[in-house]
C-alpha cells in the first residue's frame, strides 16, 4: 500500500500504546529521499518556531523568608501553656502583607501583626499551644501572604502529665496529725 511518499509493508498494528510510533516507524520505508528531507526540514523549522516563542512563566520571588520553619518544645508540663516567636523577614524590595495565620487545631492560636512588613524589616508571628492533652503532639501553622502565596510552621513537642498538687501526698504526715501526744 502506498501512501504519499511511504510504502507499508506490513497493515497488523495490534501492540502497546507504548510501542506504536516505533513499530509504525518500522513498517514504513522511504522510497524518496529528497521529499523525506524536504518534509524533515520542515518539521525542524516548525518546531524551532514553536520552541522559540514558548513563554517562560518566571517563578513569583520569594519574598517571605522565615529562620526556622520549625520548633521543637521538647517536654512541657500538662496544662502549661508555651509560645514560640518565629521570626520572618521582607526579603524582597516591596511591602510584604502577612493576610493570614490559620492553625490546624484550636490548642495553637497564632498572633500576627497586620501591619505591612517593609522591605528589610522583620517582625514575628508568636505561637501558643495549650499542652491540655497528654502524649506527643505536631501541628501546622500556615502562613498567608501578598494574596497568594504561603509558607508552613511546625511546632512539636511532647506534654507530660503534671503532677496533681504543689507536692506529692506524704502518708506519714497524716500518720503524726492522728496521733496524740
Amino acid at each position: 500500500m502506498k501512501a504519499g511518499f511511504l510504502r507499508i509493508k506490513n497493515n497488523n498494528i495490534r501492540m502497546q500504546p507504548v510501542y506504536v510510533i516505533c513499530h509504525l516507524l518500522s513498517k514504513f520505508e522511504v522510497f524518496n529521499w529528497k521529499s523525506m528531507s524536504k518534509i524533515f526540514a520542515l518539521i525542524v523549522l516548525i518546531s524551532g518556531f514553536l520552541s522559540g516563542n514558548a513563554q517562560v512563566i518566571a517563578p513569583k520571588e520569594d519574598l517571605l523568608l522565615l529562620k526556622e520553619t520549625e520548633h521543637d518544645f521538647a517536654k512541657i508540663p500538662q496544662g502549661k501553656p508555651v509560645y514560640y516567636n518565629f521570626e520572618i523577614t521582607n526579603s524582597g524590595k516591596t511591602e510584604l502583607k502577612l493576610d493570614n495565620v490559620q492553625a490546624s487545631c484550636g490548642c495553637t492560636t497564632p498572633e500576627w501583626s497586620h501591619d505591612p512588613i517593609a522591605p528589610g524589616a522583620t517582625a514575628k508571628i508568636k505561637v501558643g499551644y495549650n499542652a491540655a492533652a497528654e502524649g506527643d503532639f505536631q501541628k501546622t501553622i500556615t502562613v498567608t501572604y501578598n494574596s497568594n502565596q504561603s509558607k508552613i510552621i511546625t511546632i512539636k513537642g511532647t506534654v507530660w502529665k503534671a503532677p496533681e498538687g504543689a507536692a506529692p501526698a506524704n502518708a506519714s504526715v497524716d500518720f503524726l496529725k492522728k496521733q496524740s501526744f
